[in-house]
């Protein structure tokens, strides 16, 4: 029962959340018996000249030995992916990898002329960032001691970084390239004289993602409850997500 729930609240969660947070977290099990960071690290010289073309994926699935700084990433990972999918991108699911691409490749490209060796930190903070300015109005707060509107939640976190001792390089980073996206997507097409820039290209938009939503259909929600002897689902009053109860 309980094994057939928690199968369940995993198979709930959007397809590419649970794709990349997945990745992430078995990519640090991995690091723990199989393999090394040294395999993973983001290196333009083994990359372009050994042809170690891993590392252009690797690098953004690795966020450290579990710890606190693991866990801390891996929630707003989590939370903030879903939050997307599930919102501004439900329905859009090839739109959304598209921005996982875009984003990706911007970092790569910055990734260059900076030393960051793994960029997953960045990507989350992309993540957030795109997330927040398409919320402005949510209020936050963060561990009981601040509170602000969303889109102060990137610089929040770039300041809480700060304090802990890291460095805001990764931050500052990933509110580039969530701003970049964030305006060409949702900024400039609505400009006088706008056009959308980003399109995302029709190999994408295939029946694999499109039918990623099935788990919102009668037909997959009679499916569901004839599998468990309780059979009841409590839908939220957004719609964007299902919890078995």
């Amino acid at each position: 029962m309980a094994y057939q729930s928690l199968r369940l609240e995993y198979l709930q969660i959007p397809p590419v959340s649970r794709a990349y947070t997945t990745a992430c977290v078995l990519t640090t099990a991995a690091v723990l018996e199989l393999i090394t960071p040294f395999q993973l690290y983001f290196n333009p010289e083994l990359i372009f000249k050994h042809f170690q073309i891993w590392r252009l994926i690797t690098n953004f699935l690795f966020f450290g030995p579990v710890g606190f700084n693991f866990l801390f990433n891996m929630i707003f990972l989590y939370r903030y992916c879903r939050m997307l999918e599930e919102g501004s991108f439900r329905g859009r699911t090839a739109d959304f990898v598209f921005m996982f691409l875009f984003g990706g490749f911007l970092m790569t490209l910055f990734g260059l002329f900076v030393s960051l060796v793994f960029l997953g930190q960045a990507f989350t903070i992309m993540l957030v960032y795109v997330w927040s300015r398409r919320n402005p109005y949510v209020r936050m707060n963060f561990f009981g001691l601040l509170n602000f509107q969303a889109p102060f939640l990137p610089w929040v976190l770039m300041g809480f970084s700060l304090l802990l001792g890291n460095s805001i390089i990764v931050d500052l980073l990933g509110i580039a390239v969530g701003h970049i996206y964030f305006f060409l997507e949702d900024v400039f097409p609505n400009q006088p004289g706008g056009i959308r820039i980003l399109k995302t290209p029709s190999i994408l938009s295939v029946d694999t993602f499109d039918s990623s939503t099935r788990i919102l259909t009668p037909e997959a929600l009679y499916e569901m409850a004839t599998d468990s002897p309780r059979g009841h689902f409590q839908q939220f009053a957004s719609g964007s997500s299902l919890r078995w109860y």
